[in-house]
């Protein structure tokens, strides 16, 4: 598994990941369903983008990701 995986493969399917929720269209709902569908949306955008953005690292079998959440300097 460890010589077939690319994590660079890894991390780019992850921000395609995070750009089709960008994109994704709102479903014909209304009322809770609507805020439910738009809370998971933030949460999913979320977590693809923060791995989109880690450096991923692959020694002696062991995936290493890492990603800065300090906030950018002004």
């Amino acid at each position: 598994m460890a010589d077939a995986f690319n994590p660079e493969e890894m991390i780019e399917r992850f921000q395609k990941r995070a750009a089709a929720v960008k994109s994704r269209p709102m479903p014909p709902v209304e009322g809770a369903e609507r805020a439910k569908f738009v809370e998971q949306a933030s949460v999913d955008y979320f977590d693809y983008a923060v791995i989109g953005d880690a450096v991923a690292k692959l020694e002696d079998g062991i995936l290493t990701l890492t990603i800065d959440l300090r906030p950018p300097e002004s």
